[in-house]
């Protein structure tokens, strides 16, 4: 069953698990309006993983799982980011699939 979320007065439909149903209504406000319903205010750090992985998914029509992801900021951003400390330290409910949902993006293949 979908939910709506009302950002910025358009309202954006998610799926049963709060993923984005339309790739094309995301926006950094919706970024932040899913953030505040987990109690988490986004950070340059925060946003620099989302971005990266919009940028990810781009490139790839995917988002990654967590191992993947580990090893793609890794190269990416450098091995002090591309590690699964500083991932959860950022995005506490799995950082893959957390940092996925607030992109935008499906939910990555192989998260429960």
């Amino acid at each position: 069953m979908s939910r709506r979320v009302d950002v910025d007065g358009q309202l954006v439909e998610l799926d049963e698990n709060g993923y984005l149903l339309d790739l094309s209504q995301w926006s950094e406000a919706l970024a932040i309006a899913l953030a505040a319903e987990d109690d988490l205010q986004l950070a340059d750090e925060h946003w620099e993983i989302i971005h990266f992985l919009r940028s990810h998914y781009d490139e790839y029509a995917t988002a990654p799982p967590m191992r993947a992801l580990v090893k793609v900021v890794g190269k990416r951003l450098g091995p002090d980011k591309g590690n699964s400390r500083y991932l959860y330290r950022l995005f506490n409910d799995g950082p893959a699939k957390q940092a996925s949902r607030y992109a935008g993006l499906p939910k990555p293949t192989s998260c429960v």
